[in-house]
């Protein structure tokens, strides 16, 4: 994008700060559900900012203009906002303050802040007004002045709600219902409010396509101890959908009456306490709610139900998972020999092909993903995509990192490998040992029952902490149901984050197992498996728990130094590869099955 326009956007922008009285102005990337990706509505600080990361708050005054986004994107935002005037602040680096911090030491007493109140987590929200409150700053959040600098700005998304087909549901709508009122009941609540996307879809057994690859439409709901109300859109209203709803005594409302029909629900006399997530809620939300009085704050019921797989759904994801491998190993064999006969491959290409193996899959429904296709210096940056007119050509030398995944009936797939398309370098190598080994270390882990990822992060990141390395960012998410490729509360990660709830690992979650390798302007290596979390052996001791592998792709032997794994890693290497053979070998053509015998030989 041309940088001049954005300079021109941001001109705009502050001349309508100034018209409605305001110093600073907030921009985050979220939708009014708090969700991690966005509809096009919802793109507002890509708009004016020209940065396209799914992560990132931009903070506008009269005088600068600062971008602050987390690791996965540092070598990407930096290109993007070259010679736009926004300072990039790299979160979590050694003497870089975070939002709060910046605004409570650059903001005056007295001045106005500013941001849309719907796109604002409550949590996020609260913290503003905590930490500025000394300062007197006002703070303004009825208003999304950015609108009014957006010319031509997309609709607001709005596709049908399309009913699960029962033979895919774990539970039925009232077996869900039934189970989260337990929950609610466990936590004395007497209503519950339901703003994520994922969880609502899950609990009424709904899907959509109002964000691109995230099959959910917007929606609210409210829950009570014997009434349960759905916020649709009538345009995504369907006869199917209506007799579900009504089938398990849901009662519909239109999406925009949210807000009268909550005021009316408490001024009708209703003085139960209200359950919500400050995570998961919008700032505008929370400061109704704070009005009402009777509130209770705590970890979304509906959320944690849903991460843990029934076992009718672990059935599908596991025949869903082999296919999709099947897809990805075929990809792999397809691209190597490309590669080498040079037809001109390009990142963009590579991908599409990738995407034609994935939609022969009868039960394909769209990727989970934009697909990370990225050779070389581009697989430094960890959310990379190539576009037909801007990527690299393929070239037999170095390496191809592909990071991709689909939407199915019947799961959620999750995947990345790192392709040798030629001669690499033994520093390359020897990165590439150290994440496979890191992979497979968490992936054989024993632990005990009440473990959070928090207690076996080290596993993935102790081979590259070892060469005083480290990636910057988590090692693994959980993985939705027909849902969201990035799930909660599961994940893996070292660092305590204050506030941030951490989940004990159960039977029936999935989680990604993926440490990677990032040098700016050389390479970037992962190797991601989806993992399912099942019981081990119970003992004196207590529970053991471990992971099974959903993932059966072949490891790249090229880029392996067998001499740098432990006799562990070794064994785990050869067991896995034993298997990638013996589940993926009987949809291959002859051609296929021997390239794989050769590439999961043992070492």
């Amino acid at each position: 994008m041309d940088k001049r326009v954005i300079r021109q956007r941001l001109r705009m922008l502050r001349t309508a700060m100034r018209e409605m009285g305001l110093d600073y102005y907030l921009v985050p990337t979220a939708d009014f559900h708090n969700s991690e990706y966005v509809s096009e509505y919802f793109k507002i600080r890509e708009y004016l900012s020209g940065f396209t990361g799914s992560n990132g708050t931009l903070v506008i005054s009269q005088e600068e203009a600062g971008l602050w986004t987390d690791g996965r994107y540092f070598v990407q935002a930096e290109r993007e906002l070259e010679d736009t005037g926004i300072r990039l602040y790299r979160m979590q680096e050694e003497g870089v303050p975070d939002i709060v911090t910046y605004l409570r030491q650059h903001m005056w007493e007295g001045q106005s802040l500013g941001f849309d109140g719907r796109v604002v987590s409550a949590d996020f929200g609260k913290r503003l007004e905590e930490a500025l409150s000394e300062k007197k700053i006002r703070i303004c959040f009825e208003r999304d002045i950015a609108d009014m600098v957006w010319q031509n700005r997309p609709p607001f998304p709005c596709s049908r709600a399309e009913v699960v087909p029962p033979r895919l549901c774990g539970e039925s709508v009232s077996e869900k219902l039934a189970r989260v009122r337990e929950k609610m009941k466990e936590k004395k609540a007497s209503c519950l409010f339901l703003s994520k996307l994922d969880d609502l879809m899950w609990l009424f057994n709904l899907r959509g396509n109002d964000v691109t690859c995230n099959p959910v439409v917007m929606c609210y709901g409210f829950i009570t101890e014997r009434e349960a109300w759905i916020f649709l859109q009538s345009g995504a209203l369907q006869r199917e959908t209506i007799s579900c709803m009504q089938e398990a005594g849901v009662q519909i409302r239109d999406y925009w009456v949210l807000i009268p029909f909550l005021q009316d629900y408490f001024l009708a006399g209703n003085r139960g306490v209200l359950l919500y997530d400050s995570r998961n809620i919008n700032y505008t939300m929370y400061r109704i709610f704070r009005s009402y009085g009777r509130c209770k704050e705590s970890v979304n019921p509906a959320e944690q139900l849903k991460a843990v797989k029934t076992e009718k759904e672990l059935e599908f994801i596991r025949k869903v998972y082999l296919k999709d491998s099947i897809a990805v190993t075929k990809f792999i064999y397809w691209v190597k020999r490309a590669v080498k006969e040079q037809v001109g491959l390009t990142e963009y290409s590579a991908a599409r092909y990738l995407g034609e193996l994935r939609r022969a899959i009868p039960e394909f429904l769209d990727a989970s993903f934009p697909t990370i296709c990225a050779y070389m210096e581009n697989a430094a940056m960890m959310h990379y995509e190539a576009v037909e007119n801007s990527c690299s050509m393929l070239e037999a030398d170095g390496m191809l990192l592909v990071d991709s995944g689909g939407q199915y009936l019947g799961g959620t797939t999750d995947v990345t490998r790192t392709i040798v398309l030629g001669d690499i370098s033994g520093e390359m190598k020897e990165h590439f040992t150290a994440v496979t080994a890191g992979m497979l270390r968490l992936a054989s882990a024993r632990f005990l029952y009440g473990c959070t990822g928090r207690n076996l992060d080290i596993l993935a990141r102790g081979p590259l902490w070892d060469m005083d390395m480290d990636y910057k960012c988590g090692t693994g998410h959980g993985v939705g149901y027909m849902l969201s490729v990035h799930e909660g509360p599961q994940n893996i990660r070292w660092k305590y984050v204050e506030d941030m709830p951490e989940a004990v690992l159960e039977e029936g979650m999935l989680v990604t197992d993926e440490p990677g390798v990032y040098l700016e302007g050389k390479y970037g290596i992962r190797t991601e498996n989806v993992l399912e979390v099942v019981k081990g052996m119970k003992n004196e001791n207590g529970q053991f728990m471990r992971f099974c592998h959903l993932t059966w792709v072949p490891i790249d032997l090229d880029a392996i130094l067998p001499d740098r794994l432990a006799e562990k890693e070794r064994e785990a290497l050869n067991w896995y590869h034993r298997e990638v053979r013996e589940r993926i070998s009987p949809y291959l053509t002859k051609e296929e099955q021997d390239w794989l015998a050769e590439v999961t030989r043992e070492v």
